[in-house]
């Protein structure tokens, strides 16, 4: 698959009494919302590129935009063009970061605790030995 260095979509601005809707008439789930325009610009771009990257990693199919001339709305909506540079998604995706929990017996975590070790430090150097992944 050819991953695309950017993307230029259709969104549905939903205009209601509280906030602004986003959504995506050709990617299922690409949802956000906002309070004013501006920041619905900014949501809009940030779901699309987010949801973009998240199907590249699964292997799903990225359709292809509809035409602005196929899309209907209703009088509270309108339909703004959004474009994301696709490689600042991907480095953000590979270099964020994720929280998981792990269980150690109560006298390691106080031992640990007292000395005032970065108990995520030390799990990721821990995964770097064991997979032979090492700094250089």
């Amino acid at each position: 698959m050819v991953k695309k260095e950017s993307v230029v979509y259709p969104a549905l601005f939903d205009f209601n009494d509280e906030d602004i809707a986003i959504t995506f008439p050709d990617l299922p789930g690409a949802i956000s919302c906002a309070d004013n325009e501006r920041e619905a610009i900014f949501m809009a771009k940030d779901a699309l590129g987010a949801w973009i990257i998240a199907n590249e990693d699964l292997g799903n199919v990225i359709p292809e935009p509809s035409k602005l001339a196929d899309i209907s709305c209703s009088s509270r909506q309108r339909i703004c063009l959004i474009d994301v540079w696709l490689p600042i998604f991907r480095e953000e995706r590979r270099n964020g970061s994720v929280k998981k929990n792990v269980t150690i017996p109560i006298w390691l975590n106080a031992l640990a605790e007292k000395a005032d070790l970065n108990f995520s430090h030390i799990l990721q150097a821990g995964l770097k030995n064991t997979l032979g992944i090492y700094n250089k």
